[in-house]
């Protein structure tokens, strides 16, 4: 009689929290935001642990409508690559199309930052590499996680205008 085979089950990883931006200047772009942090949590192995409040800013570097910007850490035990990969579908989702560079958008999911890790690969880089140089993206992330923002990065961006939207209760 055959002994069964032990299935070897790989060991679960360890959860990371990482920190995603996320965009919209298209349609109703704040009720995108608010279906982005609501999918979040559908995410395999993936939950929202915290979200800063919605941040109206002019575009960088492109035209089109102000945007709506939030920041939302999550805890996943997803890699990298594959919580890259899950955000893009969610703005699959959302009818997201590349048609140029920095084209308006229905919504934009960026992974800022991955736990401490540091990732340089053709498909991802983390930290975001151009995180530090966006008020929208830093007066969130201070909401959330004041200690992963230094107040001289905040204080070099003062320029920049971003103001808190007001939110519908």
């Amino acid at each position: 009689m055959a002994v069964p085979r032990r299935m070897v089950v790989p060991p679960m990883r360890d959860a990371v929290t990482a920190y995603i931006g996320i965009g919209a200047n298209l349609g109703d772009a704040a009720a995108q935001v608010q279906a982005a942090l609501q999918w979040l949590d559908e995410l395999p192995q993936t939950r929202r642990i915290a979200a800063s409040g919605l941040w109206r800013s002019a575009p960088v570097d492109a035209d089109g409508p102000d945007y709506c910007n939030a920041v939302a850490a999550v805890s996943t035990r997803l890699s990298a690559p594959a919580l890259l990969q899950a955000l893009h579908a969610l703005e699959a989702r959302a009818g997201r199309a590349r048609p140029y560079r920095n084209a308006p958008r229905t919504l934009d999911l960026d992974l800022l930052l991955y736990g401490s890790a540091r990732i340089q690969s053709p498909q991802l880089t983390v930290p975001h590499p151009r995180m530090t140089q966006r008020a929208f993206v830093l007066m969130p992330l201070a909401q959330i996680a004041p200690d992963r923002v230094p107040t001289p990065a905040l204080q070099a961006l003062a320029g920049q205008h971003v103001e808190p939207m007001v939110q519908a209760v």
